[in-house]
């Protein structure tokens, strides 16, 4: 089942989905779900992508070919 030390366990099986979403995914519109509000990042992290997970909490990551790396789960507003 994984760990779920470091995030908050309401979230647990959304980001269960989503991580099985993005690690079968070959580009970051295949996150393109209904209620992911998949969007592009800006700024520093301008080659990032972001799902929405809940409130300000986010999946964030990059794609290098088509390999998601650069994972992280953060509230980064």
């Amino acid at each position: 089942m994984g760990s779920k030390a470091g995030i908050q366990p309401k979230h647990a099986g959304k980001l269960r989905l989503q991580l099985f979403a993005l690690d079968n995914a070959s580009q970051p519109t295949d996150l393109n779900a209904p209620g992911w509000k998949l969007h592009r990042l800006a700024g520093e992290l301008k080659d990032h992508w972001a799902v929405s997970v809940s409130g300000n909490w986010r999946l964030t990551f990059k794609f290098e070919g088509e390999n998601a790396v650069l994972v992280d789960y953060q509230d980064y507003h």
